[in-house]
């Protein structure tokens, strides 16, 4: 029994950071800390690095806390919360800083459909170099028009 609810916790963890990912850019990355997200969108930096890369410390934070509360207060349930939030900060980074952004040089030629429509729903979020009048905020679940040719 116990494996099922750990095997749902992780999942509906992994979820609904989709949910917090697509909230957190839309609300705060473009909302009140655009001062750190602004040079994602304007590449106005020589580094490799950006202003925008503070963001995963954010939700760092939170799942070593859950690592925390598992390993010294043995919180069980803490281990697949922390997990869940560390597996989608990887697929985060994966698709968006290493397929998307190619800042490291893999996956350029994925050509699926699946990544098609993420690379269209990428590329008309960053059209919008203000602050304002975005659209397409989530990552890995993208409205099903851009997945249409």
């Amino acid at each position: 029994m116990r494996i099922t609810l750990w095997i749902f916790i992780f999942l509906s963890t992994f979820s609904i950071m989709e949910f917090m990912a697509w909230f957190t850019h839309k609300y705060v990355m473009h909302g009140f800390l655009w001062s750190l997200h602004k040079d994602h969108h304007l590449k106005d930096h020589d580094s490799w690095f950006e202003r925008n890369d503070a963001f995963f410390l954010f939700y760092a934070v939170i799942s070593i806390i859950c690592f925390y509360q598992w390993n010294i207060n043995d919180v069980w349930f803490c281990l697949p919360i922390g997990l869940g939030i560390f597996a989608y900060g990887l697929a985060y980074f994966v698709v968006h800083d290493i397929f998307i952004h190619q800042r490291f040089k893999f996956f350029r030629k994925a050509n699926n459909w699946y990544a098609k429509g993420v690379r269209r729903a990428h590329k008309i979020h960053h059209k919008h170099l203000g602050k304002t009048e975005g659209e397409c905020f989530g990552m890995l679940l993208v409205p099903f028009k851009y997945f249409k040719r």
